[in-house]
């Protein structure tokens, strides 16, 4: 990063990173630590497993391999660091204070995320690293002067977000317990019901390659939002060159993947199209069961831990047709479930107007944070 035009504050200098800091690679994991948890290993990614030895403590990380847009965290303790990192350590820290060059990182993440070459894999170009510019006041004092502000302006950001998480996560709880206590406060005459009495699966097999569906939206469980009832990333059949053969569905019908039913993928669709042999297109029996009640029975925590005990498979627990159909609960008259519904509706809709707000919030705090630290390190502090 060249420091160009850029007018430096009185009393700042720039210098290149080999200059100032000690840039140090991991070294490479030669024994596992089989019992027990001392010392975390990390590389640019974040802890695995655990070593009984270490060989950096209070330290500064920068990715090597696999880059993620979170490059460089500084770590804290003693870990063992392994040749997929870089530590970075200041050489003299009677002239650099390492929580200011911890916080600099933190402003220069993005640009050292720009630095990695490849498209499989991101690889950090280390000859360019070592050659980044720091900016930095020589006094010590100002650099901790720096710190303390930045340390206390983040700390309410934090806060704030925490505010924000906290009312997002309290709306879902209040939404689980009353759709739990659907099921567990039962009125009198509510029936016992298999699911397999009020509900079946009609669609057979079809061929995606015929002319006919083309043009028909493809649903697999990748493109369901896990306990959200939320569509990403869709494409058609002819788009996505299928082969195989899809289910049939309409929107009448409720959407469940069978595949990892903690995942818990549903779905109630506003269009026809096609699914994934992987998935469920449940038709509600008309005059018994409402399909928006349907929706909220498999998003129940009942039913999910039904599914999830019927799943038999370790490497991919799938739920069978025949467990499914045999889910036994107590159902109210469909007059009761669309009334249910409604109110199940209401709070749903509340947290969607709660996670846009949270997300609103979120970004607003992720540029408050970004544009503190680009005045801090423009000396404008």
């Amino acid at each position: 990063m060249s420091s160009g035009g850029l007018k430096l504050p009185k009393g700042w200098e720039v210098k290149r990173l080999e200059e100032v800091c000690e840039v140090e690679y991991g070294t490479r994991v030669v024994r596992k630590r089989d019992g027990g948890a001392i010392f975390p290993v990390y590389g640019g990614g974040g802890a695995t497993f655990f070593m009984d030895t270490f060989n950096r403590e209070n330290c500064l990380v920068v990715a090597r391999f696999a880059m993620s847009e979170k490059c460089t965290r500084f770590v804290k303790g003693k870990l063992f660091l392994n040749d997929s990192g870089l530590s970075v350590k200041a050489k003299n820290d009677k002239e650099t204070n390492q929580e200011f060059l911890n916080l600099q990182f933190l402003h220069l993440n993005d640009y050292i995320y720009s630095l990695a070459r490849g498209t499989a894999q991101k690889n950090l170009n280390v000859p360019v690293f070592r050659k980044l510019e720091i900016y930095y006041p020589k006094s010590l004092k100002e650099q901790k002067r720096i710190v303390t502000i930045l340390d206390k302006s983040f700390a309410e950001i934090a806060k704030a977000e925490t505010i924000a998480k906290t009312n997002l996560q309290n709306a879902k709880e209040l939404f689980e317990s009353y759709l739990d206590n659907v099921f567990k406060n039962k009125s009198d005459d509510w029936k016992e019901k298999l699911l397999g009495d009020i509900c079946k699966i009609e669609s057979k097999l079809i061929d995606p390659k015929e002319l006919k569906y083309q043009d028909f939206i493809h649903i697999g469980a990748g493109n369901i939002v896990s306990e959200k009832g939320m569509l990403i990333d869709l494409k058609t059949a002819k788009e996505e060159a299928l082969i195989s053969g899809k289910f049939l569905f309409d929107d009448s019908m409720v959407l469940y993947s069978k595949i990892r039913p903690y995942l818990m993928k549903i779905v109630k669709c506003e269009f026809k199209g096609l699914c994934s042999a992987d998935i469920y297109p449940l038709t509600p029996i008309k005059g018994k069961l409402v399909q928006s009640f349907l929706y909220y029975l498999l998003l129940s925590s009942h039913f999910t831990k039904y599914a999830i005990e019927g799943s038999q498979r370790a490497g991919m627990p799938k739920v069978n047709r025949k467990h499914l159909f045999n889910y036994s609960f107590y159902c109210p008259l469909a007059k009761q479930q669309k009334q249910i519904v409604q109110k199940l509706d209401q709070l749903q809709f509340e947290i969607k107007k709660l996670e846009k707000i949270y997300q609103q919030k979120n970004e607003s705090l992720i540029a408050l944070r970004k544009s503190i630290l680009q005045k801090a390190f423009e000396g404008e502090l």
